[in-house]
């Protein structure tokens, strides 16, 4: 079973132009993207939080890795913000939990027609079997390492570090 933590961003809806604070409500959920998809393999759904990730603490971070760690998936979707999704890959990879853990999020609105986040969705999960216990950064068809990701600003891209 897949065990899915959500925490926001603009995969779920979260259009960082208008956030003005930590938390919100989001316009589209994870579930909605995988009964349209017609994804079968089991999963379960769990929201950790709802931020903007420019919003999210260390702490918020160690409360993702405390249900992530609690969790009895060995494959586990983090749903994230993409603005410190490299940040969070950080500091749960550091951990050196057992799970393989993979951070997705979008890089245009999920409630948006041409968005990314469905595609984006549907590879992180099909991925998760292929992957080695470790932590994972997927994003537009491509998968980094927690220690060698960095989302280029400029580009609007993720890319390796070094």
């Amino acid at each position: 079973m897949i065990h899915i933590f959500t925490t926001g961003g603009t995969i779920e809806g979260l259009d960082y132009d208008n956030s003005k604070d930590a938390s919100f409500q989001n316009t589209i959920s994870i579930e909605d993207f995988l009964n349209s998809a017609k994804v079968s393999p089991p999963y379960t759904i769990e929201r950790v939080f709802q931020k903007d990730s420019r919003f999210i603490t260390d702490e918020d971070r160690l409360e993702l890795a405390e249900r992530i760690t609690a969790a009895s998936s060995n494959q586990i979707l983090v749903t994230h913000g993409t603005l410190t999704m490299a940040e969070t890959g950080k500091f749960l990879g550091k951990l050196g939990l057992e799970k393989t853990i993979v951070l997705v999020g979008a890089l245009k609105l999920g409630t948006d027609e041409d968005s990314d986040a469905s595609f984006n969705l549907g590879f992180a999960f099909g991925i998760l079997d292929f992957l080695e216990y470790g932590v994972y950064v997927a994003m537009n068809g491509k998968v980094f390492t927690w220690d060698n990701v960095r989302k280029n600003l400029q580009s609007n891209q993720f890319e390796k570090e070094f």
